[in-house]
């Protein structure tokens, strides 16, 4: 009987490890982060999602990608950009984080040399970036003395001035202070062209809002600085006169 009895106990195990479930379980180690889709909205080049993470939501970008409610993303690095104006949308966010990368199986599982559905590097959509542009001051009018452009010039025919040194008086409404080693000072004159009113001006000095200042800098064009700064006009190492 003893002889039978552990016969039947080794074909009981030798059973079990036939049938043994072989699915993969996939372990999430606390370096992995992930969200969950609420809502999508895509442009032509970026997929912005509402998310939800930790029973808290936001909103993220990505470069465009097909995701629907209910996705489950792994993602890595984060760039957040406070403020930010989407001109396709013509929407404004407290804050969107900008992630670099995303994928439906978690990052730290995925082989680097062959990556998992992974969303290409990202960059934030052309315009001031993370910031939004103040509103049209329509009380602003200035005189101008010789030499000195107006911002409707510029924008009027910005190849004109590319990388040229140019004086501007405007009255500054923004300073964002220390950014990438420099100032970013918005000035407006009264005058626009094709609904461009403002222009920034880095610069190593620091005005004060509701100053009106003559600068002198050079007009760059397609700027971009990375971390979602691009300009399409842009007068840079300006210097207060």
């Amino acid at each position: 009987m003893k002889i039978f009895q552990t016969l039947l106990l080794v074909l009981l195990i030798a059973s079990c490890g036939r049938n043994k479930d072989t699915n993969t379980v996939t372990t999430i180690t606390g370096d992995d982060k992930v969200f969950v889709v609420q809502d999508v909205i895509q442009t032509s080049k970026y997929t912005y999602l509402h998310v939800e993470e930790d029973n808290t939501l936001r909103w993220v970008a990505v470069s465009k990608i097909q995701a629907m409610a209910g996705d489950r993303y792994y993602y890595d690095k984060v760039h957040t950009m406070t403020d930010f104006h989407s001109k396709e949308l013509n929407r404004d966010f407290e804050s969107v984080d900008f992630i670099n990368q995303v994928s439906k199986t978690p990052l730290s599982q995925v082989n680097p040399s062959v990556q998992a559905n992974p969303a290409p590097m990202m960059k934030a959509p052309h315009g001031h970036a993370g910031k939004v542009s103040p509103a049209q001051n329509l009380d602003i009018s200035l005189l101008k003395s010789a030499g000195e452009l107006s911002i409707a010039q510029i924008f009027r025919n910005p190849q004109q001035f590319a990388n040229k040194q140019i004086e501007i008086k405007g009255k500054v409404v923004k300073v964002n202070k220390n950014i990438m080693g420099r100032n970013w000072i918005h000035i407006q004159d009264g005058t626009s062209h094709n609904n461009n009113f403002d222009l920034t001006i880095t610069s190593k000095q620091t005005p004060m809002v509701n100053q009106v200042i003559s600068f002198e800098g050079t007009v760059m064009l397609n700027k971009d600085f990375g971390s979602g700064y691009f300009y399409d006009v842009i007068v840079e190492n300006g210097v207060m006169q």
